[in-house]
């Protein structure tokens, strides 16, 4: 135990570090994902620019079912888990983003809404029309932005990055159950979320800026927000705490969403949520990842840590129509990471593969979960703002602690691979 409040001690020394220096540096007016989504150009944004994008997708599995004969709930298309197989509008956002101008063009913001079938747009109240993102920009101190609203808390590299550009069809294993944090109640008996997923969102203020620091691009960011989900105030007197650093070298001048870079990163999540049964709960996420990329050779690797709201699954593997429940884990904890590789076959075409585990509930030998997924794969550049995605998605899960004739792995073992497609433009 003493090992590990000394390592949390050192990881936040070190981002308290990193900013302290960024605060110091200077400033530069260059796009990452922070920058790219939270302010507009320097004297050339437009007052309102539409915008948004389209994700339509076909995804599949075997449907292979359970042992007591009923569907499993991992073989079933998100968010409906409804069907094994079939054709779903993932992603339809529209927004404005833009300066006050005339006024004051160093006042941005920015504002979307959702309108596909997700995460955001489905659980508890939820429905189409969906507000995900809606904030404003205030530019006026030098190296310290300061953004207020609703928008994507710094942290994982898959939660940052555009969707629009993402290079996969579906999230890790380890993002979507640890990171994309799911709303209940309680911690046992939930029937289904009490809200939208976070989708990476919270409502809350951040201080944050680039720097340039000896041919360098030093960004940090820290947040301070509700952590109780989308378009809804707090349930409780807690606030959640985000840290960012991030240090990047570009290799062109270009420094938009597929920037020639290479670049590390570290972050830090702490907060509390309250759940009907058992109280105030920790939960913290922190994690360590870089990327690359020259403009032929990609590639991304990241480890992530969890302590405390362990999303559980459902009980036995099955859906709540068929009586499952829904659970957290608020006193376990998690691990895990990715590896993903891609390759320009032509300018057009990028064949790729990613490699993501998942060791979940490990405080408790007999509530641990590996998951390992390996996904082969290509997307092909119609044009600029078309792409086309095609993934196989090689799954697997166990209760490492127990038998293999424990029902908890014959239940994994019938967990199926996925095909993935999808088309998206953006407009």
């Amino acid at each position: 135990m003493n090992n590990e409040v000394q390592s949390t001690q050192i990881k936040k020394t070190m981002l308290a570090a990193a900013v302290a220096t960024a605060l110091v540096a200077g400033n530069v007016q260059a796009a990452n994902w922070l920058m790219l989504q939270g302010t507009e150009p320097a004297n050339s944004a437009e007052r309102a620019k539409v915008w948004g994008f389209v994700q339509a997708e076909y995804q599949q599995t075997d449907d292979t079912l359970l042992p007591s004969g009923k569907k499993a709930a991992f073989n079933q298309l998100a968010p409906d888990l409804s069907t094994s197989s079939g054709f779903n509008i993932k992603r339809a956002r529209i927004g404005v983003r833009g300066a006050n101008l005339p006024l004051d063009s160093k006042v941005n913001y920015f504002l979307l809404a959702e309108f596909g079938n997700n995460g955001i747009t489905t659980g508890g109240n939820a429905g189409p029309g969906q507000v995900s993102d809606a904030s404003i920009t205030l530019n006026h101190i030098p190296g310290a932005r300061i953004r207020v609203g609703q928008f994507k808390t710094p942290g994982v590299e898959e939660s940052l990055q555009a969707a629009p550009v993402f290079n996969y069809v579906n999230f890790t294993t380890m993002t979507d159950r640890i990171i994309n944090e799911r709303q209940f109640t309680s911690s046992t008996g939930n029937t289904g979320r009490n809200g939208s997923n976070s989708s990476f969102r919270d409502i809350g203020v951040q201080v944050f800026d680039a720097f340039d620091v000896k041919g360098y691009e030093l960004s940090y960011a820290l947040m301070y927000g509700n952590g109780n989900g989308l378009n809804r105030s707090d349930n409780n007197k807690f606030k959640d705490l985000y840290t960012y650093v991030s240090l990047e070298k570009y290799f062109s001048d270009d420094k938009g969403p597929r920037a020639k870079s290479f670049k590390v990163f570290a972050w830090n999540q702490d907060g509390k949520r309250t759940l009907s049964d058992l109280g105030d709960k920790n939960r913290t996420r922190s994690g360590l990842g870089t990327t690359f990329f020259n403009g032929k050779f990609r590639a991304a690797a990241e480890y992530i840590t969890a302590d405390g709201m362990i999303y559980g699954g459902s009980s036995g593997g099955g859906l709540p129509s068929d009586g499952a429940t829904f659970s957290v884990q608020a006193d376990e904890k998690a691990n895990g990471y990715y590896l993903d590789l891609g390759y320009r076959v032509i300018p057009k075409l990028e064949l790729k593969v990613r490699y993501d585990t998942l060791n979940s509930g490990t405080e408790v030998a007999t509530n641990e979960r590996k998951f390992t997924t390996t996904t082969i794969g290509g997307q092909y550049f119609i044009n600029k703002k078309t792409t086309l995605l095609v993934d196989y998605e090689m799954r697997e899960a166990s209760a490492p602690n127990l038998a293999s004739t424990h029902a908890a792995n014959k239940i994994l073992d019938t967990m199926d691979n996925r095909i993935a497609i999808q088309l998206g433009v953006v407009f």
